[in-house]
């Protein structure tokens, strides 16, 4: 198993913050480079509680779909969302949210199982791990950049 823990700080109120990571557009101007779009279940709007989302996107020269499940729902401090179909043998993605006096601190802790022992093994350590951080960064600045500006206006009200 792979766990990547990330921790970001958003000069925004920790409200803010929450509903911008359950967006699914933002999520898909996020991930844009990959192509992946939101194609089943909730596909545009906000994600909320025992919702469903289908990603379909290119991940090493693959078009990939990824079913996940909001499993907690705690606004405005965590929700967790857990591969129910898709490639990994397992995958769960937990995000939590802390207001502080001037910003929100947003953590990541993404887990995930890769398929085919022991090859999966050497992938998670290879490629996934890597290319999964870098997904997560690049999403959490777009939140962020969002989030600091009146760009939210678009995606929230």
């Amino acid at each position: 198993m792979v766990r990547i823990e990330l921790s970001t700080r958003i000069a925004a109120p920790v409200e803010r913050v929450f509903d911008l990571a359950r967006s699914i557009d933002l999520h898909m101007a996020s991930t844009d480079w990959t192509g992946e779009r939101a194609i089943a279940g909730v596909t545009h709007g906000l994600i909320g509680p025992e919702q469903e989302v289908t990603w379909r996107g290119r991940h090493f020269g693959f078009m990939v779909r990824h079913t996940s499940l909001i499993t907690i729902y705690e606004r405005p401090t965590h929700f967790q969302d857990v591969m129910v179909r898709g490639l990994f043998k397992s995958f769960r993605h937990d995000h939590f949210f802390e207001a502080r006096e001037d910003a929100t601190i947003m953590k990541d802790r993404m887990e995930f199982v890769a398929p085919l022992a022991p090859l999966g093994r050497l992938a998670e350590r290879i490629a996934l791990d890597n290319h999964l951080r870098n997904l997560l960064e690049r999403r959490n600045a777009c939140i962020q950049r969002v989030a600091e500006s009146d760009e939210w206006k678009t995606l929230l009200l």
